[in-house]
C-alpha cells in the first residue's frame, strides 16, 4: 500500500495554506468516494480508493492557483497530468498516477483539447477504470475554493454544461453509475 500522507507531507508542508485546502478537499472526496463504494456496493479495495482520492489532485501544487495557494508555472488545468508525473516519480502504483490523470472536468478528450485549444498533450484523459470514475465523480461534489460545501447534483450539471455539451454528457454517464439518492 502506497503512503499517501508521506507523499502529501512532502508536497504540501504543514502550516501552509495549500496544505490546509489540499488536506480538506481530499479528505471530502476521500469520504464521498469511499461512501459511493460502500453504498454502490462496488468490487473495490477501500485503502486503494482512499489513496487514490487522497492523491489525486497531488499537482495542484505545481500550477499557477494562487487563489488555494499554488504558486507553481503550470496552467491548473494541467494539474492532473502534473501529479501523475509525479506520482510516477515517487514510485507510486500505475492506479494512482491514472486516477490523477484523469480526474479532471468529467474526464477530457482529444476533441476537448483541440475546441477548446488546452494546454495539454493531445491524448484522451477520461477516466476507464471503475477507480478512476469514483474518484472523478466524487471530485465534482467539492470545490477547492470558496465555502467548500458539497455541491448539488443541479450545480455540477450547470457547471459540466458551461464546459461543453460532451463535457455534461460523460458527466450524466457518471451520475448514473453512481449516483446516491
Amino acid at each position: 500500500m502506497v503512503d499517501f500522507q508521506a507523499i502529501i507531507d512532502k508536497y504540501y508542508p504543514e502550516g501552509t495554506s495549500s496544505r490546509e485546502i489540499y488536506m480538506r478537499h481530499a479528505q471530502q472526496v476521500t469520504n464521498k468516494a469511499i461512501q459511493t463504494a460502500t453504498v454502490c456496493k462496488l468490487d473495490l479495495n477501500i485503502d486503494e480508493v482512499r489513496a487514490a482520492a487522497m492523491l489525486h489532485d497531488i499537482g495542484i501544487c505545481l500550477t499557477n492557483a494562487p487563489s488555494i495557494g499554488c504558486n507553481g508555472p503550470e496552467p491548473y488545468i494541467k494539474h492532473g497530468i502534473m501529479g501523475a508525473e509525479l506520482l510516477r516519480k515517487e514510485g507510486c502504483p500505475e492506479i494512482y498516477a491514472r486516477v490523477a490523470e484523469r480526474h479532471t472536468g468529467a474526464g477530457i478528450t482529444i476533441e476537448d483539447i483541440d475546441t477548446q485549444n488546452l494546454p495539454l498533450p493531445r491524448q484522451d484523459y477520461c477516466p476507464e477504470t471503475i477507480l478512476e470514475r469514483l474518484v472523478c465523480y466524487a471530485d465534482k461534489f467539492f470545490s477547492k475554493s470558496g465555502e467548500m460545501k458539497e455541491k448539488s447534483i443541479e450545480n455540477i450539471r450547470r457547471s459540466m454544461e458551461r464546459h461543453s455539451p460532451a463535457s455534461l454528457e460523460r458527466w450524466l454517464s457518471l451520475e448514473t453509475e453512481f449516483y446516491l439518492k
